[in-house]
């Protein structure tokens, strides 16, 4: 398991400036289209060099500003502030857990101290940590974090989704197995993150967010590139199967070698069933007081 982080990260203040460098030298100038792409190197990878100290964050915003200053104009000083506004969200992320300590725990929105989470979800816990759902780009995502204590921003929010919304499994159980693997494992970023998703955090939508992973992998990764290389026994689907391959026809499946719940598990779940399930669920705890 170590061997894989070993390979991907070099720990260190070096380490952490080179990470920067290679960030103002390549994908900054294209990080509001590439940042939401999973097969891409399209974001800094600085999370854990800021995480353990190794680059403070008023380094890398003087940094990335200075970037824009040396070309102005609209599409440099855009790409600069779409980076910086997640560095800022970091620093949010510190501004609750200072105020609100209990989040580590305990959600900020008080009404779901009465959501109605599963009770008996081992099996189906076991299978989301394995990476074995059914449901490509979520399997591949947790691979991806296994492999190399990183998963893409996009991606860990739709494997947090299902698990929270399909599954109506606890939170908590996601932000402990993200702190025990993410290289980068933040208490005030994991328990943001977490929060978000599950909808029991700090967020001004109006409505209870549930992504659709096979709606979310075609628009990220229409080619499936990500999925083929962290699942690769999808590998030889083509693009119109490659998010949802219980959809393909037998004679599909044969010829990419693939085998619904021998070669490749079946879904856990049906998105549109769990989904209704879920919002009937935050139904009953709507109307209480957030307290």
């Amino acid at each position: 398991w170590d061997a894989g982080l070993r390979a991907t990260w070099k720990p260190g203040e070096a380490g952490a400036h080179r990470r920067l460098r290679a960030l103002l030298d390549g994908p900054l100038a294209d990080y509001p289209r590439q940042r939401d792409l999973p097969d891409r190197a399209g974001t800094s990878r600085l999370s854990p060099h800021l995480h353990f100290g190794e680059l403070g964050p008023r380094q890398a915003w003087y940094a990335v500003r200075a970037w824009a200053a040396e070309q102005r104009g609209a599409g440099r000083v855009a790409a600069a502030d779409s980076w910086l506004r997640q560095l800022a969200w970091r620093e949010f992320a510190r501004h609750l857990l200072f105020h609100f300590p209990e989040t580590a725990e305990a959600p900020l929105d008080r009404r779901f101290l009465q959501y109605p989470w599963a009770t008996h979800y081992g099996e189906a816990l076991r299978a989301w940590q394995r990476g074995r759902t059914g449901i490509p780009i979520v399997d591949a995502g947790m691979r991806e974090l296994w492999r190399t204590g990183w998963m893409h921003n996009r991606v860990r929010m739709l494997t947090a989704s299902l698990l929270t919304k399909n599954l109506r499994i606890p939170w908590l159980e996601g932000a402990r197995w993200f702190w025990d693997t993410l290289v980068d494992a933040d208490l005030a970023d994991n328990t943001l993150g977490w929060q978000w998703v599950a909808g029991c955090g700090a967020d001004a939508a109006p409505y209870f967010r549930i992504f659709n992973p096979v709606k979310q992998g075609q628009t990220f990764d229409p080619h499936g590139d990500y999925v083929r290389k962290w699942v690769p026994e999808l590998a030889e689907l083509p693009e119109a199967y490659i998010h949802a391959p219980w959809l393909a026809p037998e004679d599909v499946l044969a010829r990419a070698g693939v085998t619904i719940g021998e070669t490749y598990p079946a879904p856990l779940i049906d998105h549109r069933e769990a989904r209704d399930r879920a919002l009937e669920a935050f139904a009953r705890i709507r109307g209480r007081s957030g307290g």
